[in-house]
């Protein structure tokens, strides 16, 4: 049913929602990952910050 929803002219709304909903889903990730990725890298940077001094 949701296919042929989208697939006919008066769905084309619904179509865009669902196309930004599977944009926003498949971001999050990538998000996470260069969040976590960035802590790592600053708590690694200071400590080797506080070695060299």
């Amino acid at each position: 049913m949701c296919r042929a929803v989208l697939e006919s002219e008066e769905g084309q709304t619904a179509a865009q929602g669902i196309n930004d909903g599977i944009v926003y889903l498949m971001a999050i990730p990538y998000i996470l990952v260069a969040g976590i990725s960035y802590l790592i890298y600053r708590k690694f940077y200071r400590v080797n910050a506080k070695l060299n001094k």
